[in-house]
């Protein structure tokens, strides 16, 4: 193998890849009958398998594995320690009339992991840590973390996250019982029934632990759509589903649990600095959410790299408010 022109380093280019960028990092490898073309930037220790095509305006963290076949369009921003399959494809923008500098860019976050003949869409988001199943046809935003698959692609489920079943665990233990995640609570509310029918109640001094001061209800919700994504600086949330099903993936930065929610008299209490997504929602989902604080656009973190960051610097969250 020989050396490209690297400034930052030299990279191992085989003598059957053509190789005309000079922004190659130390350590990375091109294979045989890979073409790079001169505008991309590769970090350094990538991977760059056989018959690859990298295009020029393309921009590729470190440790990045591109394997044979994928052909990387222009506009695609991939970050550090990705992983993008054989024969993947990124589908170009359409002919934009020369204003190519307003087209957004297709990104693949760090850590995100590509399968097999994947098509991925123009102007798409992989967030950070995603798993895109093989043959996947993506054509939505994929959240950080979740999993996708099938064509069209749908999220299957989340990196990680521990599943806790909701009525199929038959538990009916009156109280607060702790999630995996530091500070989340499933709370078992009282149930009655009679001839008259089934009550379930709750109170804010008893099984909620915070006054509400607002609620919003949740339905309608298209059964691939994904609600949530996103955590709070402040503000508590209690969840109920009063009608069908569905799962919430709660997360504190280090430990994530996917808990459903199927029954009226089931709870779930989120509290500050814990980011949470809701997802596979039943087509008769009805999701009621208390909030112990009005609303405040502010208190809203919404970009999950942040909120890995502002963990990082306060790990512990609030006390819930009485």
């Amino acid at each position: 193998m020989s050396a490209a022109p690297d400034r930052d380093g030299p990279a191992e280019i085989h003598p059957h890849a053509l190789c005309e960028s000079p922004h190659v990092g130390a350590g990375t490898r091109v294979g045989a009958f890979a073409h790079v073309r001169p505008g991309a930037r590769i970090g350094g220790h990538c991977q760059i398998g056989d018959h690859v095509v990298i295009e020029n305006d393309v921009v590729i963290g470190d440790r990045v594995t591109i394997e044979g076949g994928a052909r990387i369009v222009d506009g695609v921003r991939i970050g550090d320690d990705a992983r993008i399959g054989p024969d993947v494809t990124f589908s170009p923008h359409p002919p934009d009339n020369g204003h190519s500098g307003s087209l957004t860019p297709i990104v693949v976050g760090a850590g995100a992991s590509i399968g097999a003949a994947a098509v991925v869409l123009p102007g798409l988001k992989i967030g950070a840590q995603a798993v895109v199943g093989a043959g996947a046809v993506v054509t939505h935003d994929v959240p950080p973390r979740a999993i996708v698959s099938g064509p069209p692609a749908g999220i299957v489920g989340y990196v990680d996250a521990q599943r806790r079943p909701g009525s199929a665990s038959g538990a009916r233990t009156p109280g607060a019982h702790a999630s995996a995640v530091r500070g989340v609570h499933v709370q078992q509310m009282p149930l009655f029934e009679d001839l008259r029918g089934v009550l379930t109640v709750g109170q804010a001094d008893a099984d909620l632990p915070f006054v509400p001061q607002r609620y919003f209800l949740v339905f309608d919700v298209p059964g691939q759509d994904v609600r949530g994504e996103h955590a709070h600086r402040v503000c508590h949330q209690f969840l109920v589903c009063v009608h069908g099903s569905v799962a919430v993936v709660v997360d504190d930065g280090r430990t994530s649990e996917e808990i459903v929610l199927d029954r009226p008299d089931l709870g779930l209490h989120v509290p500050p600095m814990v980011w949470a997504v809701q997802y596979r929602y039943s087509s008769d989902a009805v999701l009621l959410v208390l909030a112990s604080h009005a609303y405040d656009a502010a208190d809203y973190i919404r970009d999950y790299d942040e909120f890995l960051a502002l963990v990082d610097a306060a790990p512990l969250p609030p006390r819930p408010e009485a």
